[in-house]
């Protein structure tokens, strides 16, 4: 994985038949990200809306303070699961797009035999 990679990008699908260490790597660096139950709620409330959310909507229902909620999404973007846009003073979050279809891709968990027959 390069530098300018995200390791959402590097990930390879679970059910390949053998992941490279690099793909490996990148596939346990999302998860971990994706480990804390914080950042499980923040993608399902990201996921469930129809635009971006600034990180003010988040404290209340997730019980957190701003910097905390802020170094969540940090981690979350970091991976590339989410896009951020700044408008003003206040950041506004979103799912990548692709980001979606990759974690669709990597959690499949149907080989390749069974997505064809």
């Amino acid at each position: 994985m390069s530098a300018t990679e995200s390791p959402i990008a590097c990930c390879g699908p679970l059910a390949a038949p053998m992941l490279s260490d690099d793909e490996a790597e990148a596939t346990a660096a999302l998860f971990r990200a994706l480990g804390d139950p914080t950042r499980v709620r923040i993608v399902n409330a990201l996921t469930t809306s129809d635009q971006p959310v600034c990180v003010c909507e988040l404290v209340e229902p997730l019980g957190l303070t701003q910097p905390t909620v802020s170094h969540h999404l940090k981690k979350l973007t970091d991976v590339g699961v989410l896009e951020r846009e700044e408008r003003g003073r206040w950041a506004f979050y979103s799912i990548r797009p692709e980001a979606a279809e990759r974690l669709t891709e990597l959690v499949n968990l149907r080989t390749l035999k069974e997505a064809c027959c």
